[in-house]
């Protein structure tokens, strides 16, 4: 039900708001350049790596040496506008009728992020991976990489429908709220370097 729910509703979505999605990617290949479109190995469900898609929000600047200048300094006020409203995530529609990716889940992380992960916390990948999550509706990236895992790992153990339908519910008045977009001091939230005390 779970699957039928997701396949339906993205395509339903992606009908309506491909003009939409059409025109955020020229105004984005104007304003950043190309690609429009970010691509991203991540876990999935049992951790299989799928490429996950996004908007790109941040420009190709680099330094002397070639290299990628820090986040901050390639985030334009345009590209901060994309996360603010979570309109980078558009693209993950695709993820959802493709099946790597369901409506509701723990958020696909980096795959660097999975030989860190105590026993417990890499429960999240017992289920398919989400456009949005519980701990998107309870923090977001406000949170400390505990208290997410464990809204996670909540998650996966108490999960059912009408959970899944009163998330996405949530997910729309924090997007219209803008709350949670990012930890004090960085573009969105520090990287997990793994539980200290694990």
């Amino acid at each position: 039900m779970k699957r039928i729910f997701d396949f339906l509703f993205s395509f339903f979505l992606l009908l309506i708001l491909s003009p939409f999605i059409v025109f955020v990617g020229i105004l984005i290949r104007f304003k950043l350049g190309s690609p429009v479109i970010f691509k991203q190995q991540r876990p999935g469900l049992n951790a299989k790596p799928f490429f996950v898609y996004k908007f790109r929000t941040m420009t190709d600047e680099r330094n002397d040496c070639g290299e990628f200048l820090p986040d901050h300094l390639r985030m334009t006020r345009f590209g901060q506008l994309l996360r603010k409203l979570s309109l980078d995530e558009l693209p993950q529609l695709f993820n959802v009728l493709k099946g790597d990716l369901s409506l509701v889940g723990p958020r696909p992380l980096l795959m660097e992020y999975l030989e860190l992960y105590t026993r417990d916390q890499a429960r999240r990948h017992e289920v398919r991976p989400g456009i949005t999550g519980w701990a998107q509706v309870n923090g977001r990236n406000a949170i400390t990489w505990e208290e997410k895992f464990k809204l996670d790992v909540w998650y996966v153990e108490n999960r059912t429908f009408c959970l899944d339908l009163k998330i996405l519910f949530l997910t729309i008045m924090k997007v219209f709220k803008t709350e949670g977009i990012s930890q004090d001091g960085h573009v969105t939230i520090e990287k997990f370097s793994g539980t200290k005390d694990a």
